[in-house]
């Protein structure tokens, strides 16, 4: 059985088993490589730049390194040259994907054209971002503890919303922060966000864990920060990365948003080519996106407490900072934290998840939010990357959803849950019965598996 909100939306038809973009990847192929000496890497890095191939991991030529995981998306007209020029190099890989474009057209279930009315919003699919639009306003209006707000616009002039989950209080109280789908083909991380707010609505009444920290804390999640590039994904080009920005004329398009908040901007671990997956923008906080983010967190930073942004793929915990290797002066309490969440994770479905620095565990980068939230004072700031460790990549199915979302939470919950007892010792007041008649009103509906 699965439990939904009781809600309902009008859906566009879709062709069944396909999604709607106009960039096919029949027959790519994604490789799994670990070159084993400094000749292979040079071999490697030569070939991806030659043959333009799209790494997935690491994202720059200057991060592959020996003994460590590359990932390569080889269009089909490539296969064949790619794995007979390892071959000549005596490079070892395996296919990690074998059709690119057969788990591309799994993302949207069959279903889904068959019916326009769903009885319920299904938490185990990937939303095209008119229902999430629709989810959000739905969510709010069935349920007292939240609040649909106007975050800014985007490149192409979209609007970005986030909601407030708040339990009505006399007492000032602290924020903590989430925010997903910074990078528009990690559809995981959007779905992330909705499962949160509909598990916190759900449980709050049952939950004493949620209900403490509900007491103390207001929750502000945004599901989705790169709207044109989601829609993007969805329409266009499934594995689109950047947001829409057009450059050069229009002759490229995209930034990184999570390489373009003023944390060491452009140092490290980016490009300054329009063309490249980690374009930086022409400077900091050069895209209306980032700029939306930084102005409402700027302004409430003396209450943000813990900054939560949500990505995929390579499950990690990744602490501040990705431009050094200096550690934050928090550092031993951020990764007490964090080894914390990443036990809880583990606990459910047994998945494995690395915790550190970015710069130390996976790469060198620059102007993340992560980073950048730390440095203007937020004490407690992670990324989080999902599912999973390279089976699927950025195409994780959607029988997925449900034990990645849900062991996250556990994990989410988990550094929430320090961060009130560390900021509201000796536990809650306990609700009066004047205050549980606040308690979440929203609508339930079973609906059977």
């Amino acid at each position: 059985m699965w439990l939904f909100l009781g809600m309902t939306f009008s859906l566009g038809i879709l062709i069944p088993g396909k999604l709607c973009s106009d960039l096919q990847y029949d027959g790519d192929q994604v490789l799994h490589i670990v070159p084993e000496t400094f000749q292979q890497v040079q071999h490697l890095q030569h070939l991806c730049s030659t043959l333009m191939l799209d790494l997935w991991k690491p994202q720059l030529l200057e991060d592959i390194r020996a003994g460590e995981d590359l990932h390569i998306r080889v269009p089909a007209p490539l296969v064949q040259e790619v794995k007979d020029s390892l071959d000549q190099h005596m490079i070892s890989y395996k296919v990690l994907i074998n059709d690119v474009q057969e788990l591309v057209d799994e993302s949207v279930l069959k279903e889904r054209s068959q019916r326009q009315v769903p009885e319920g919003y299904n938490y185990t699919e990937y939303h095209p971002m008119e229902e999430i639009y629709e989810w959000m306003t739905q969510i709010e209006k069935n349920s007292e503890l939240v609040t649909q707000h106007y975050l800014g616009n985007t490149v192409e002039n979209r609007t970005i919303y986030y909601l407030q989950i708040s339990q009505p209080s006399n007492k000032p109280k602290k924020i903590i922060w989430m925010d997903c789908g910074i990078h528009a083909r990690e559809w995981i991380a959007p779905a992330f966000c909705q499962w949160f707010v509909k598990e916190i609505l759900q449980n709050y009444e049952s939950d004493a864990t949620i209900r403490r920290f509900l007491q103390n804390l207001d929750l502000y999640v945004l599901p989705v920060i790169n709207v044109d590039g989601y829609i993007y994904s969805w329409e266009a080009e499934r594995l689109w990365r950047k947001n829409r920005a057009p450059y050069m004329n229009g002759t490229c398009y995209g930034t990184d948003l999570n390489r373009n908040f003023n944390s060491s901007w452009g140092s490290v671990g980016v490009s300054f080519n329009c063309t490249s997956e980690v374009f930086c923008g022409s400077g900091p906080e050069s895209e209306p996106e980032t700029r939306a983010v930084v102005q409402l967190i700027e302004q409430k930073k003396s209450d943000i407490l813990c900054y939560l942004t949500v990505h995929s793929y390579g499950q990690y915990i990744l602490t501040p900072y990705g431009s050094t290797t200096t550690p934050p002066s928090n550092n031993e309490e951020l990764m007490q934290v964090a080894q914390k969440a990443a036990a809880a994770l583990m606990g459910k479905y047994g998945t494995s998840y690395k915790v550190g620095s970015t710069s130390l565990i996976l790469y060198s980068n620059s102007g993340s939010s992560r980073d950048w939230a730390h440095m203007i004072g937020i004490p407690f700031s992670y990324t989080f990357e999902l599912r999973d460790n390279g089976t699927y990549g950025f195409v994780l199915p959607p029988d997925q959803i449900q034990p990645t979302c849900e062991e996250t939470m556990l994990a989410v919950t988990t550094i929430i849950d320090y961060v009130d007892q560390k900021y509201f010792p000796g536990g809650a007041v306990m609700l009066t019965s004047g205050s549980l008649s606040l308690c979440l009103s929203v609508v339930f509906t079973w609906i059977a598996s």
